[in-house]
């Protein structure tokens, strides 16, 4: 269970409103467990001698165990948000870390059953296993000192029959349960994967009539979680029914160690029920903690995954010099994935404008993403201003390097707020000069709420030009001196491709723009062409 210790760990900010919740939690447990045994004396004696009083005490018990059940849920639960709040935001921070180039090998959907579903299978691990367990450890020596004036035997049987119910079933619960917890949670990211998958193709599913094939996938996966919801539950009534049976031996115990004193019997029955009903949370818990335990996992190798390219202890000073420069660079992706880069060697001076060409697989994305160090070469060096890379923060280098895709993703935001993305601090002024300059402001002005007009998911809300000068208009933004532009015109016409790069050729003056494409239009005004071919680079044309 050491992922489930980690996970605490993380949660060490949000230690007081846990400590509160568990110790009123505890106050409550104490309050009505006392109720009942209070309770059963009393009933006892009115059995015995006909007479009913309600004392003091049992006034006292009954307002602080409702008082004390109320603030237990809301400090509980209370706590409970903010830790996993907190353990979202962890989350994301190590997942941005850890694939600043995108998800790379990762699955959209996977990532999202970690985040969602993994995340949210932890909340159980404070409010159903931590606060019970706690009650536990406090309910056992009261319950047996209550119980000693029964009888010795009789105490500690009970105690040992509480042993078993509240730890020994459920530890036997939680290694039982591991691997279904597991299935349980790959299961559910494999629905998650399929569904999302579906629901992002579904024109190209609409348009091959394959609604069947992908329902059938959706269905299959489904088939699998149920599966493995199925096995859990099994296990969390098997061990629930296992409690139940030791509960119920307890208060025959109870029955018998009493004899015929109705008093001691009444009293005796309804603290042991008391105590056994606060610990019966418990062997369920135990089958819950292997999906519990299952999840932790999955988020911790998400979120502490090292990222690709490690800052150095000591960085350089970032140079003035904008000159790039690629210097025997060897790279592939994975040990077993073939060569990009096999001895790529070139140089782009400052202000110079060039293109990068080849076919698919070249390694034209590769050498941006080598530029901006989202990688690092196995060999060979990447220099900016004559110092490599990797002597410099990627923070640093990523102010100096921009960049511009093909699938520049706009978000579910305004206007606004999607262009600050590439600067912050920028005021009105400074958002409408990035807009002329990409040739957009005139759309946006005429817009009813400008540069508050909510975009869509995906900027949806405009077309594919608009959207691309949208994306241009925020990396201009940017005060990088050096633009890489990534298949920026893909997917467009050949009108539409023309106009959006002679805008580029007004807008970007002064800076250094490293072109990738397969193929060039016409219209770029160009220094140099590179070809990248066999893991090297030819120059073209000068």
């Amino acid at each position: 269970m050491k992922e489930l210790g980690r996970i605490l760990a993380l949660w060490r900010g949000r230690a007081v409103w846990l400590a509160a919740g568990l110790m009123i939690s505890l106050i409550a447990l104490g309050a009505g467990v006392g109720l009942m045994d209070v309770a059963g004396r009393t009933i006892g004696l009115a059995v015995a001698f006909g007479v009913l009083a309600a004392p003091l005490a049992l006034r006292a018990l009954g307002v602080t165990r409702v008082v004390g059940r109320y603030l237990e849920r809301l400090v509980t639960h209370e706590a409970t948000f903010r830790a996993l709040a907190d353990l979202r935001v962890w989350f994301f921070r190590g997942l941005a870390g850890s694939a600043a180039g995108g998800l790379g090998f990762r699955q959209a959907g996977d990532v999202l059953a970690r985040l969602v579903g993994d995340v949210e299978a932890l909340d159980g691990l404070y409010l159903r296993i931590l606060v019970p367990l706690a009650g536990a450890v406090l309910l056992l020596p009261g319950l047996i000192l209550l119980l000693w004036g029964v009888g010795a035997d009789a105490a500690l049987s009970v105690g040992l029959l509480f042993v078993l119910a509240a730890f020994v079933l459920p530890a036997l619960s939680a290694r039982g349960a591991a691997a279904a917890g597991g299935r349980l949670a790959t299961a559910s990211a494999g629905l998650r994967i399929a569904a999302l998958d579906a629901f992002t193709g579904l024109r190209e599913v609409r348009a091959f009539s394959a609604e069947g094939r992908m329902l059938a996938a959706v269905q299959a996966r489904e088939a699998n979680l149920l599966a493995a919801q199925h096995d859990l539950a099994r296990r969390t009534a098997l061990a629930a029914a296992l409690a139940l049976l030791c509960a119920q031996a307890a208060i025959l115990v109870a029955l018998l160690a009493a004899g015929a004193h109705p008093a001691i019997a009444v009293g005796a029955v309804f603290l042991v029920f008391a105590g056994f009903e606060a610990a019966n949370a418990l062997p369920r818990a135990g089958a819950l903690a292997g999906h519990a335990a299952a999840a932790a996992r999955r988020v911790l190798d998400a979120a502490e995954a090292p990222p690709p390219v490690i800052d150095p202890a000591a960085p350089a000073q970032v140079p003035e010099d904008t000159t790039l420069r690629f210097d025997g660079v060897h790279f592939r992706w994975r040990p077993d994935h073939p060569a990009v880069f096999d001895g790529l060697s070139l140089e782009i001076p400052p202000a110079s404008r060039v293109a990068l060409l080849g076919p698919s697989g070249a390694g034209k994305s590769t050498l941006a993403a080598l530029a901006l160090k989202l990688a690092a070469p196995q060999q060979g060096r990447v220099l900016l201003g004559g110092t490599d890379l990797a002597r410099l923060p990627a923070s640093a280098v990523r102010q100096r390097i921009g960049w511009l895709g093909q699938t520049t993703h706009l978000f579910d935001d305004t206007i606004r707020h999607n262009l600050l993305l590439a600067r912050p601090d920028a005021d009105d002024p400074a958002l409408w000069a990035a807009l002329e300059a990409a040739q957009i402001a005139s759309v946006v002005r005429d817009l009813p709420d400008g540069l508050d007009t909510w975009v869509g998911e995906g900027g949806t809300r405009f077309s594919g030009g608009q959207g691309r000068r949208l994306a241009l208009a925020r990396a201009l933004l940017s005060p990088a001196p050096i633009l890489i532009l990534d298949e920026p015109c893909a997917g467009l016409d050949a009108e539409t491709e023309r106009a959006f790069l002679s805008t580029l050729n007004e807008a970007a003056e002064g800076r250094t723009i490293i072109m990738i494409a397969h193929r060039l239009v016409g219209v770029e005004r160009l220094d140099r062409i590179w070809r990248l071919s066999a893991g090297h680079a030819v120059a073209a044309a000068s």
